[in-house]
């Protein structure tokens, strides 16, 4: 009951910024549910090949029985009940880390620490998703009297936050994520458990974030 309590005092529109006047309501931004082409993102999409040799990630769903017990409750809050973790108090908000995030439900890479920025929310904010992937999708959300859009994967079923159309360049997006909803990979260990293939994303240096 005490944890219900201490979640339920969260509101779950508070990964939206605050504004010093009242804004009207607006549409929700036109994001497509596949991660943005190279055209789009200004840059190449990585050359990603996976290796006969390497190890494989098992990317099986558990069933909603097997995924509570594993998970936190806090998790299962995120995942499965769209909940709202609390900001600046997550995981993830201030890993500066190069790594993969993938989903805590199916283990599908998601996002990449070089599209990972400061935007002063509490929650880990993402520019794109990773390069090709089509594990993002997104729903209309009409909960608490505003039009947002929500963000799911498509083989965990994962709920993971909402994108807002206030990012910086080159998307104009910000993927506000709940670190709840995602495990970090850290670079060294992709090999180990299987994201080998991803390496090669993080070799060069990585740009400066302004």
């Amino acid at each position: 009951m005490i944890w219900s309590l201490a979640l339920a005092a969260v509101p779950m529109a508070a990964c939206e910024r605050a504004a010093s006047t009242p804004k009207p309501e607006v549409a929700a931004p036109a994001v497509s549910a596949a991660a943005p082409s190279a055209k789009e993102t200004g840059s190449p999409a990585p050359d990603v090949k996976p290796d006969p040799s390497m190890k494989k990630p098992d990317f099986t769903v558990p069933s909603d029985e097997e995924l509570k017990k594993k998970l936190t409750p806090l998790q299962w809050k995120v995942v499965r009940e769209e909940g709202t973790e609390r900001p600046f108090q997550n995981e993830y908000w201030d890993n500066h880390r190069d790594g993969l995030y993938v989903c805590i439900v199916s283990g599908k890479p998601l996002f990449s620490s070089r599209d990972k920025f400061d935007s002063g929310t509490g929650w880990p904010s993402f520019t794109k998703p990773l390069d090709g992937t089509d594990e993002i999708v997104t729903k209309e959300d009409r909960r608490l009297f505003s039009v947002r859009t929500e963000v799911r994967t498509k083989t965990g079923d994962t709920h993971l936050g909402h994108v807002f159309d206030d990012g910086p360049a080159p998307t104009g997006l910000r993927y506000c994520m709940n670190s709840a909803a995602m495990r970090f990979i850290p670079r060294e260990k992709l090999a180990d458990e299987g994201y080998g293939a991803y390496v090669a994303l993080f070799e060069a240096a990585a740009p400066e974030k302004k």
